[in-house]
């Protein structure tokens, strides 16, 4: 029996258009849909007996549908092949109100009933997802720049100065001890050298601090050497302290090695310093995997911190405690922030005032 031409052509049409990635879609001139492929009914929610004789406008946000009548009227006063979308924001609306950027192409298509067209839909979410992800990398990197710039010429204009104070409070000091200066001059020059001390070491922090990260590599990298050879960096401050460290087994995955080795040595070294007083500190090091990440955790039995702090100490040059009390430049937890960033990941604070803290990060995988 020879086969009917045109149910060949209707069949071959429906399974072209049902196999199709794309939400496919028929439209009269009226703007009644004609017909929907299964895909449309996946992305929009509805099934085909709630759209087909509807007006395609059911599709669209509220606030974009009273126009578009008028748009539909232009496109059949002149059918022709057009793309919309690319370089311009069109949305949809599924059944249930949720909106979702998309691209269209439309086709004319004559039938024995009049000119129809023919709507190729793409869900373009992940593609704006994966902009705006290119976006803040972009605006990160250029604001890292800038910071380096930054840092760099403060610490070239600001050193100098403090060189030239030091060196005159030097000769100052050396010269004229001995002749007209009394146990009160001195006392203020001993100050002003500890001042422009550590505000020399204060611009080389921030100078450090802006190029993390720079020259970061990937690299597959064993954690338990890792944090090994950072223990053994750190085995005066561990013995003077008689501090015990508890490592568990660690991963091996692929981390900005140089990066990662100052972020355990920040959190370990302190994990030991900021411990209560007749209390031996003690410190746990664990990870563990989880949504597909590897979440570490650093646990010390500590002075503890007070949950209004939890963001101001990441927050560089921010400290909780006088020099006197604790030394250091109150940039350590902002480095191990921006560090932990660099791979993607978050970084999270756990503590009791009084009891210890754990400061967990995660890491998620990175392809070299």
């Amino acid at each position: 029996m020879a086969t009917d031409p045109i149910k060949y052509t209707e069949l071959t049409f429906q399974l072209i258009v049902e196999s199709s990635p794309n939400a496919i879609i028929l439209v009269n001139k009226e703007g009644k849909i004609a017909y929907i492929n299964s895909q449309t009914e996946k992305l929009f929610g509805y099934g085909r007996a709630e759209l087909i004789g509807q007006t395609v406008e059911q599709l669209i946000p509220q606030r974009f549908s009273g126009h578009h009548p008028r748009f539909r009227d232009m496109f059949f006063k002149a059918p022709a092949v057009r793309s919309m979308g690319a370089g311009r924001e069109l949305f949809a609306s599924r059944k249930n109100g949720t909106e979702f950027p998309i691209e269209i192409g439309l086709n004319p298509v004559v039938t024995a009933d009049g000119t129809l067209v023919l709507a190729s839909i793409i869900d373009i979410t992940e593609r704006k997802l994966q902009e705006i992800t290119l976006k803040k990398q972009v605006e990160l990197e250029t604001k890292n720049k800038e910071l380096e710039q930054f840092a760099y010429v403060a610490s070239h204009d600001l050193q100098e100065p403090l060189r030239t104070v030091s060196n005159y409070m030097q000769v100052i000091e050396e010269d004229y001890s001995n002749r007209i200066l009394d146990s009160q001059a001195l006392k203020y020059i001993h100050s002003v050298n500890n001042a422009t001390s550590r505000m020399s070491m204060l611009i080389k922090a921030l100078l450090d601090f802006s190029r993390l990260g720079n020259n970061r590599k990937l690299v597959n990298t064993d954690c338990n050497g890792l944090v090994k050879e950072v223990l053994a960096d750190l085995q005066t401050v561990i013995k003077t302290s008689h501090a015990k460290i508890h490592v568990a087994h660690l991963p091996v995955i692929n981390i900005y090695e140089t990066e990662m080795r100052q972020l355990f040595q920040n959190l370990i070294t302190n994990a030991v310093k900021f411990c209560r007083k007749g209390t031996k500190p003690e410190v746990w090091i664990v990870a563990q995997e989880m949504d597909g990440k590897w979440q570490f955790s650093i646990r010390d039995n500590g002075i503890g911190i007070e949950r209004a702090h939890f963001t101001r100490i990441f927050e560089i040059f921010q400290r909780l405690h006088t020099a006197e009390e604790y030394e250091g430049n109150g940039i350590g937890l902002a480095n191990c922030k921006k560090i932990v960033e660099l791979h993607q990941g978050e970084m999270s604070l756990e503590s009791i005032p009084g009891e210890g803290s754990i400061f967990m990060f995660t890491i998620p995988p990175l392809v070299i």
